[in-house]
């Protein structure tokens, strides 16, 4: 059965998941994105079953979270672009994805035996877990693959229901989308996966042009697959009209003449993107509970965090393989 400790009740919450990391267990962690599962990034064993427990494709790597530059540094080889970016963003919900350093110990099941790798230093809990047990954690979004990722402890043990897990419950994750993901070259960006740091924001740190990949490229980072993060319901986006049974997930004040709906959630009242990424994967988790099964999703805003939240719903409305 699922254990879910809470930080803010338990001093001992540190040496119980370091106890579980110790012997190639997972532990799932609160960060500020998404809920993570996480396991020795270092440990083939411990990697393994994260791909076992999550039901994950082993040609999808990993992101491993670190506790410092200086940890990242030791896996990673960062050139003066990687750099200014960490500096720029880190701890904070940033990957960078690269090369990886010749005589790190991250173990290739978690680069999907890539030469590159996609590192991450978390702020909160995460990052004082990863900097008490020395050693990268390797922590993809603590869900079955391809399905809506967690942002609350309880989202974990519903994902997990009868499984040895310990969870640590630190609250609602506050971003709620997973980390922006980027491969830095001297020359310029290529965002893999966007999230909370933006386009212009990457730009402004770097100076240097920021190229976005497109969902057809290969693999080369996690969330990069065309469907993901879906409900088990299909999604109809960009809707404006929807039958009077529909569940429907709106943004900021619907027009005068929208439709009713049988069930209706808003991502954000007052327009605040921000909000509407914090809320996105409960409010679809939610709306899918009841049972519904289409969710109409009214349009969104593409600026700022609005492209990440986009770029979430498209590819949870893809098709998807029908055993999943």
């Amino acid at each position: 059965m699922t254990r879910i400790v809470e930080i803010a009740k338990h001093a001992d919450w540190q040496d119980l998941a370091l106890a579980e990391l110790a012997v190639g267990k997972c532990v799932a962690l609160p960060t500020e994105t998404v809920y993570g599962l996480a396991a020795d990034a270092t440990n083939g064993l411990a990697v393994a079953r994260i791909f076992e427990m999550k039901g994950r494709p082993r040609f999808n790597p990993l992101i491993c979270h670190v506790g410092s530059l200086a940890m990242a540094d030791h896996h990673g080889e960062f050139d003066a672009t990687a750099l200014k970016l960490a500096e720029a963003f880190w701890p904070g919900p940033l990957t960078l994805v690269v090369p990886k350093r010749k005589g790190s110990d991250i173990h290739e099941l978690a680069t999907a035996g890539l030469g590159t790798v996609g590192l991450r230093c978390p702020q909160g809990p995460a990052g004082q877990l990863i900097a008490a047990f020395g050693k990268p954690l390797a922590a993809p979004s603590a869900n079955r693959s391809g399905k809506l990722s967690p942002t609350t402890a309880q989202h974990v043990a519903e994902a997990f229901a009868n499984t040895d897990l310990l969870i640590l419950d630190g609250g609602p994750c506050p971003v709620g989308l997973e980390s922006t993901i980027v491969k830095p070259s001297p020359d310029g960006i290529s965002l893999l996966r966007p999230g909370l740091i933006t386009s212009e924001e990457l730009e402004s740190a770097t100076g240097l042009p920021v190229a976005i990949v497109t969902k057809g490229d290969a693999v080369e980072a996690p969330g990069m697959l065309a469907s993901h993060y879906a409900p088990r319901a299909a999604l109809v986006l960009n809707a404006r009209r929807w039958p009077a049974d529909a569940a429907v997930l709106t943004f900021g004040n619907p027009p005068n003449d929208a439709p009713p709906a049988a069930h209706v959630l808003n991502l954000s009242a007052n327009g605040d993107l921000r909000e509407a990424a914090a809320n996105l994967y409960g409010h679809l988790k939610q709306l899918d509970a009841t049972g519904i099964t289409v969710i109409h999703v009214a349009p969104v805003p593409l600026d700022g965090i609005g492209a990440a939240i986009n770029d979430r719903l498209a590819r949870a409305a893809a098709p998807r393989d029908p055993a999943s």
